[in-house]
């Protein structure tokens, strides 16, 4: 691809069209899920990059031989929105009490010395709560509604006006959503200083950074193939 076409290109589009591009993304400290709607120029001259020397990296990348399992794009919706909920919210129900606990744990523990873990603590407690309301949002009311609405667009008819008007309303706050604990995710990063690990701590630390690290690695895949691959196929809906 061009440079000139590829700076154009939004960041959650070149994800969504090959996701092994990521990890490039991953390594540049660039947001491919939540900040996915900026062009890679944009963020290119934000972040003082080189366009050209990140254009070369891609096309390594995509030159490797791909693994249809992630072609993500070609999915149907309804067997995307079984994916994310068999993997992403899976891990999440069965992991976020754990870290919270883990959070809460070394704030009582660490707090006097390391501040930061206290706030870390609060913030994972809210995102805990905001993301048990967000997947029952998902799972009740949004993706039955959206596998309706398709069913409906393949059988040749109109998908029903109130399976039409749960997809609007809900697209628009779990967009927000998304932000919001993007938004609370980036800012654990910034306190913990990407996850470094004090000296004068206990492995209860150690664990809690190094899932705290698992956890925003697994929300950017699980925010990504929704923002960039998902909703976008439901708002055509």
């Amino acid at each position: 691809m061009q440079q000139s076409t590829i700076g154009n290109t939004t960041i959650g589009e070149i994800v969504a069209a090959d996701f092994r591009t990521a990890k490039v993304f991953e390594t540049k400290g660039i947001d491919f899920c939540c900040g996915g709607k900026v062009a890679l120029a944009t963020i290119c001259t934000e972040k003082g990059l080189d366009l050209a020397t990140i254009t070369r990296e891609l096309e390594v990348v995509q030159s490797e031989p791909a693994d249809r399992s992630q072609n993500y794009s070609s999915w149907t919706l309804p067997f995307l929105a079984d994916y994310i909920v068999n993997t992403h919210h899976t891990y999440l129900k069965e992991n976020d009490a754990q870290i919270a606990a883990y959070a809460r744990k070394i704030a009582g523990v660490h707090g006097a010395r390391h501040p930061e873990v206290i706030q870390i603590a609060a913030i994972f407690d809210k995102i805990t709560t905001d993301m048990t309301a967000h997947l029952k949002e998902e799972e009740e009311i949004f993706f039955p509604a959206l596998k309706r609405a398709d069913a409906a667009k393949i059988s040749g008819t109109t998908p029903d006006a109130k399976d039409r008007k749960i997809i609007r309303a809900s697209l628009l706050r779990l967009h927000r959503e998304h932000e919001e604990i993007g938004d609370a995710v980036h800012l654990i990063r910034h306190l913990s200083k990407e996850y470094a690990i004090p000296g004068d701590v206990c492995n209860t630390f150690m664990v809690t950074y190094q899932k705290l690290k698992e956890f925003e690695d697994d929300l950017h895949k699980h925010v990504h193939l929704e923002n960039n691959i998902l909703f976008p196929k439901a708002a055509d809906l």
